[in-house]
This record gives structure tokens, C-alpha cells and sequence, in this order.
């Protein structure tokens, strides 16, 4: 049986498909009003007329229409549903012609509640969910962002088919902060998340934490994650506590071993399955091509179910490798070599998702942690016209390309320069698959109506620029005011042959030491400061031109909005501690090894 059957409750429309079938029987789900759909038991019998009649288990709901795909129904009795969730393999949609008359049947039920087709987004069928993540690629390392000296045709071609943003955020510019808030749609101070673990870290995410592969979970997604996790490596911090049914990858940056371009006598990096570690300091040339074949085979395995796919890939963070494929081929050098491989894993995942028909069901989602590692010159990104880049909150530390596509759903072609965030992720994604948000404090702001290109979609007006617990900045709509804070800026020259800028005149101080001059002393940079700062995005992206003498009214009303920020989530700068942050948690069992 193939297509769908439209229904229109007053002036909202839903998706219903047939979910199991059997002799007499028949089950549906109507798509878009619960976390899981509703499902209901339909008899079917014939009459002594030939006629054909379909009978509910909860008649209440019954609602009967002339021949037709369409079926108007003006009122719903919302009642609880009374069938539980069917365990099936894959789902099989119910024909639009198979039936001279069509009933269909629509409860609602959500924790108990009732919830009204109004608070719900666009009525979609609910998608698979693809989030691939790469690590500290610039805003201009991608071909349609500007990239020179290499190529990126699938992401150029998730650009044409999908959505390209212009003006999104990461919450944090540093590996594990990011992470915290893609995870977890808040900000990375509020779940006492911020800078880089390293192993001698004994914190992680909280257990309490509901994280997106949770919600995806709660939802009947199987969810996976392949790469660097970086949210803690003591075994209870892990992705499979913490939501995922599968994992592989390492607990942490690629350098946090003896492939350090600085520091020595670090333990080696493990390489975990699930949750035990397979190897010690693997091949890093192979890491993009095992990611991508443990990508593929996980799609390929839950084709007929709906699936969350992670893939925070650890290229192109410093060591840098490419599998001998990709060495040489670009003229930009092994760092390009690198991106043209990550493009190429792009590239594999919608090929299957495209070989496997369930390409217009599901949602891809590109994106980068933070910015360019700069320090590192030749083997580290670009942020194109965007000031500074990873480690601080200028554009270049905050901004990153990211890329949506949903053929069908998302607009095609499309440049939107509206702010956004990888915050906005968890509620917009809640939004999409029909989950119940935690009821603590988040964050993001539901964009399910701007990206699916809706003509009322409100858009994020505000974003709080922090790094770890400090506010360095404020945006609102165009303007973005910096408060007055220090920051990180290549020390020299860039470095060369994978090494930081200042290599050789280093004085490196302990990795446990993670504070702003502590990575400076690593890394190849050093400590500058900015005072009160006004710049107009719209006309300044690379942050040049200080205005704030010419504007005292918008400079006024983001200090008000970073008073507001203080008070929620603290800021140290000022000593202000925040009213609604919640602690990391803390370590009680031994890291794998």
C-alpha cells in the first residue's frame, strides 16, 4: 500500500498511515499530535450489503467521510488512547484508493494531558534526525561559504537542496561547551559545562540532564553516536548512559594522547564500542572512514524505523589525518585534504539515505563546534570575513556554517540570515518528532516554523556570547555589544607542520590547567583585551568598527539584556552568580582505559 491519508481536524492538517495489519484488522498512527502518534485498533467487517464498515475501539472518535483522500472532521472528543504502542518493524502507509469510504480515528494524549492541534508545529510526518557535527571547521571551510584551495560539492549540494544559515551559533567556542549545548538546548554555564575535559577530568553531564538522544528515546527513536563525545569518560558520563544506543568513537579530543603537539606523557587515546575500549592510539588516518562506515551500516540496519544519527566526526581538529585516498589532492594542503574527506562522509550518508527510499523523511542537519583553530595555521580552517576564531566569542569563534535539509519540508535554495543556534536544536527537533520537553529551564527557542519556511516564523532576537562562566558579549537582532573581557589571539606567525604559532618558545603549562592563560600557554596565543564595544552585524560582520559612542540608546538596552543574563546565568567578570544553573556531575566509578 502506498501514500498517505491527509486529515483536517478544523484548521490543522495530520498524517495518517496504517502501522500493523492483519486479517480483520487494521492499526494507525496519525502523525504530528503526540510523541509517539496515537495509535488505535480498527475492526473491519463486511455488511450483508457488500458494503464495506470499519468500527473503532473508541467509537467516540469516530468519523466517517465520502471517497476521498481528504477527510474533514470539525471536532475530535479527545480521549486517551486505547491501544498500546505496537513493537513493528518497518511502517506501511495506508492507500488512498484501497477503501471506498475511509474512517479515521484521532485522540491525543501527551503525559496525561490533552494538547490542542494549535500548540503543535506544521503537521509532518515525523523524521529521522541526522546531526553530523565536525570539529573546529571554520565558517569559510565549506565551498559555499567561500573555502579556497579545496572543494565540497555534497555540502554544496545540501546547500542547494536544503538550507544554508548565515547567522548561526554554537553556544560556546570550545569543544566540550558546544557539545553541552547541542546535547542539551542550554547554555553550557547552566549545566556547569564549560571548556575542553581532558582525561583528568572528573566531571561530566549530570545525570539528571535530559539530553536529546533521551527525548529521541522517549519518542521510539534508536539512536546512535559515532566520534568524539567529549560530554565526560568515566563510564557513567558515557553515551550509552546517557541516552544512545550505540557508540563509537573516543571520550575526547584526538590530541589528548601522545599525539599532543605539545604536551608530553599523556596517557594513550582510547578507541571505545559501547563501552569498553577496543584500542589504544588507532590509526587517526582511518577515523573519517570507520565513522562513516559505522554511519552507513546504522542506517541501513534501521531503515524502517525512525532513528537519531550523531556524528560528531573528530576531523578537522589538530592532529589532523587523511586516509591515503584523500592525501595530496588539494591545493590547500592536508587540511583540505581532510575537509574533502569529511565531504565525501556527507556524501556516503545521503547516498544511503537516498538508496534506501527514506531520503524525504529524514532531516540532515551540518554544522561545526566552534571555530577555526587558528594558532595552527596551515593545518587549521578559515572563519572567511569573520574576526578571530576558536577559543574566543568574535564571530570566528561562534559562527559556523551549518546546513539543514529535509527534501520536501525544509525550502530549497534557501539563504536565511536570521539568528540561530545549536540551543534552538533541542527544542526544535522536540518539536518535530512530538517530545515532551523537560520541565526545567532550557534555553533554545522552538524554529520548527523557520525552518520548515512557514511566513509567521519568529525568529531568536537574543544571544548570550559566553566563554565558560564569563559574558563577554550580547547580539540583539543586528547589534552586538562586547562587554569588557580579555581574549585569546595567535601569539606570532601561525604555526607550520601541525605544531601551534610560537612553537619552540613555549613554556606550556599542565593540562589540568584550562584557564585562559593556561591555553594560551599550549596553544600559541596570547592574552588581549576590548572594552565596551558596539558593532552592527549587518554592515561590520568582522566586528572593525566600534560605534558604541554613536549609539547609546542600543547600548543601553543590550547592557539591560546582559544584566538580565547575569542574574539567570552568572557571570564571574562581574562576580555575579547566576540564579538557575545546576551543577556537572561528578565521577564515582574509573575512566575506561
Amino acid at each position: 500500500m502506498n501514500g498517505r491519508i491527509r486529515l483536517a481536524v478544523g484548521n490543522e492538517t495530520f498524517l495518517v498511515s496504517r502501522v500493523a495489519s492483519a486479517p480483520g484488522l487494521h492499526e494507525y498512527q496519525v502523525r504530528g499530535l503526540t510523541p509517539n502518534g496515537t495509535y488505535f485498533k480498527v475492526a473491519e467487517r463486511r455488511e450483508p450489503s457488500g458494503e464495506m464498515q470499519k468500527h473503532s475501539t473508541k467509537p467516540d472518535c469516530l468519523r466517517r467521510s465520502a471517497t476521498s483522500e481528504n477527510v474533514k472532521v470539525s471536532s475530535i472528543r479527545l480521549t486517551p488512547p486505547g491501544a498500546p504502542r505496537p513493537t513493528m518493524g518497518k511502517c506501511r502507509t495506508l492507500g488512498l484508493a484501497v477503501f471506498s469510504s475511509l474512517l479515521v480515528i484521532a485522540a491525543v494524549l501527551l503525559a496525561n494531558r490533552l494538547v490542542h492541534a494549535n500548540d503543535l508545529p506544521l503537521a509532518v510526518e515525523r523524521p529521522n534526525i541526522v546531526i553530523l557535527f565536525a570539529d573546529d571547521l571554520g565558517y569559510g571551510d565549506v565551498g559555499c561559504y567561500g573555502a579556497k584551495g579545496f572543494v565540497t560539492p555534497q555540502l554544496d549540494r545540501m546547500a542547494s537542496e536544503g538550507t544554508r544559515f548565515t547567522s548561526f551559533y554554537v553556544a560556546q567556542p570550545v569543544c566540550t561547551a558546544s557539545r553541552a549545548a547541542l546535547m542539551t538546548g542550554c547554555y553550557s554555564n547552566r549545566v556547569g559545562m564549560a571548556g575542553a575535559l581532558n582525561h583528568t577530568s572528573p566531571i561530566g553531564i549530570a545525570a539528571d540532564e535530559v539530553l536529546l538522544p533521551e527525548l529521541c528515546q522517549q519518542a521510539g527513536y534508536v539512536t546512535a553516536c559515532f566520534g568524539k563525545w567529549h560530554l565526560g569518560h568515566h563510564p557513567q558520563f558515557l553515551p550509552t548512559r546517557n541516552g544512545f544506543h550505540e557508540f563509537f568513537g573516543i571520550p575526547y579530543s584526538n590530541d589528548n594522547g601522545p599525539l599532543h603537539p605539545v604536551i608530553r606523557d599523556i596517557p594513550g587515546l582510547p578507541l571505545i564500542e559501547g563501552e569498553q575500549p577496543i584500542e589504544t592510539d588507532p590509526d587517526q588516518s582511518q577515523f573519517t572512514r570507520r565513522i562513516t562506515d559505522h554511519a552507513v551500516q546504522f542506517i541501513e540496519r534501521n531503515a524502517a524505523r525512525p532513528f537519531f544519527l550523531y556524528v560528531p566526526h573528530i576531523m578537522p581538529h589538530v592532529p589532523i589525518f587523511a586516509s591515503d585516498k584523500y592525501r595530496g589532492r588539494t591545493a590547500r594542503g592536508l587540511y583540505g585534504d581532510v575537509v574533502e574527506e569529511l565531504d565525501d562522509s556527507v556524501g556516503e550518508v545521503l547516498s544511503t539515505l537516498k538508496r534506501l527510499n527514506i531520503d524525504d523523511r529524514t532531516l540532515v542537519i551540518f554544522a561545526s563546534d566552534n571555530g577555526p583553530f587558528l594558532s595552527y595555521g596551515e593545518h587549521a580552517g578559515s572563519a572567511g570575513p569573520l574576526r578571530e576564531g576558536k577559543l574566543t566569542t568574535f564571530e570566528g569563534g561562534v559562527r559556523v556554517p551549518c546546513l539543514m535539509r529535509w527534501p520536501g519540508r525544509i525550502p530549497a535554495g534557501r539563504v536565511c540570515d536570521e539568528l540561530a543556534s545549536t540551543l534552538d536544536l533541542y527544542p526544535t527537533l522536540a518539536s518535530l518528532i512530538g517530545a515532551k520537553l523537560p520541565e526545567r529551564r532550557i534555553d533554545g527557542q522552538n524554529l520548527a516554523p523557520l525552518l520548515l519556511g512557514q511566513p509567521d516564523a519568529q525568529p531568536r532576537e537574543v544571544f548570550h556570547y559566553y566563554s565558560g562562566d564569563e559574558l563577554h558579549a550580547v547580539r540583539w537582532q543586528h547589534w552586538k555589544l562586547h562587554l569588557p573581557h580579555e581574549y585569546l589571539t595567535t601569539a606570532a606567525e601561525p604555526g607550520r607542520g601541525g605544531k601551534p604559532s610560537n612553537y619552540g618558545k613555549l613554556a606550556p603549562a599542565a593540562i589540568e590547567q584550562s584557564g585562559i592563560r593556561g591555553i594560551a600557554s599550549r596553544h600559541g596565543y596570547r592574552v588581549e583585551s576590548i572594552g565596551v564595544s558596539l558593532f552592527n552585524l549587518q554592515d561590520d560582520v568582522s566586528e572593525t568598527h566600534n560605534i558604541a559612542n554613536a549609539h547609546p540608546d542600543i547600548v543601553a538596552r543590550l547592557q539591560a539584556l546582559a544584566a538580565e543574563a547575569r542574574a539567570d546565568l552568572g557571570d564571574s567578570l562581574t562576580k555575579t552568580t547566576g540564579k538557575n544553573l545546576r551543577p556537572a556531575g561528578r565521577a564515582t566509578g574509573t575512566a575506561p582505559r
